[in-house]
């Protein structure tokens, strides 16, 4: 999908295209009119909650959350209409990518199993995941898009950056699409735990505390969880943070206590501790050195 105005433009190049999108004066039911290009994969990321779209090619009607996400196959050009109620703001991340590159990259021919992606993504299967609702984005791809939305440098280096990112986004999503597999086949209360901590990691909880906001035995969580990840609760949630906080540090205008908080610790000395613990240096020698 293309806006139709060059509004928010971020990139474009022969193929790839995105756009940030967001209607910074919402009015009683705003609407935002978009079209798709012939022939192209579409990443749409919604960023603000309630968000209506109606693709007029399939007559398909969804209704986003907040940090949902498709990727979307558009064989024609084609209409579709992103709107909102209650005079809500429409925020929106999208990244468009011409057929031939993605066919170029999958290389369906090389095998079986790359033939079966590329088809999943024509049939558009990796929009509807979690009992056929849009995906929710993950940690790891809220900071790439935060990545994208920060790089400033131009030319051949922002193309690279842009392709690396891009790559590293459809990873994801083709792994998610085969965790929601496995989980179909054979539902588990370790996926219950791990979108628990996803959507909390930030807060000031606990892995002891998961079992009470889940109401999930806490041996079973542990047993559960270590099998499916090859780790703790503990350490998984530890990583979320620390991921976070690294991408954090470098901005020198946030505290170090900030940046604690924003990570989900309560004191700074436990921050810290953990940050030397994960990198073998504080966080302060990590930002000036």
């Amino acid at each position: 999908m293309k806006n139709l105005a060059n509004s928010g433009l971020m990139f474009s190049s022969e193929n790839i295209r995105i756009l940030m999108q967001e209607d910074e004066q919402p009015k009683k039911y705003s609407r935002l009119h978009m079209i798709e290009s012939r022939a192209s994969f579409s990443l749409l990321f919604l960023l603000s909650p309630n968000i209506r779209l109606e693709a007029h090619d399939c007559e398909t009607k969804f209704l986003f959350r907040k940090n949902q996400y498709i990727l979307h196959y558009s064989s024609q050009e084609s209409t579709a209409e992103l709107w909102t109620e209650n005079q809500e703001a429409i925020k929106y991340f999208q990244i468009q990518i011409n057929y031939q590159y993605i066919f170029n990259l999958i290389d369906p021919e090389s095998s079986r199993e790359n033939a079966e992606i590329l088809e999943n993504m024509i049939r558009n299967n990796y929009i509807f995941l979690h009992k056929k609702t849009p995906p929710y984005m993950t940690v790891e791809m809220h900071m790439i898009l935060n990545e994208l939305i920060s790089y400033s440098k131009k030319g051949m280096m922002q193309r690279l950056f842009v392709e690396a990112k891009i790559i590293k986004l459809l990873i994801l999503i083709f792994e998610q699409f085969n965790e929601k597999n496995k989980l179909q086949a054979e539902p588990g209360i370790s996926f219950v735990v791990k979108k628990f901590i996803d959507e909390n990691y930030h807060k000031n909880i606990r892995a002891e505390d998961i079992g009470k906001l889940t109401g999930i035995s806490q041996n079973k969580i542990r047993k559960e969880f270590k099998f499916q990840y090859k780790m703790t609760v503990a350490d998984y949630i530890s990583d979320l943070r620390m991921l976070k906080a690294k991408k954090m540090i470098i901005d020198k205008d946030i505290l170090v206590k900030e940046i604690a908080i924003e990570c989900g610790y309560e004191y700074v000395q436990n921050f810290t501790r953990a940050f030397k613990k994960k990198f073998g240096v504080s966080p302060e020698k990590l930002r000036n050195g």
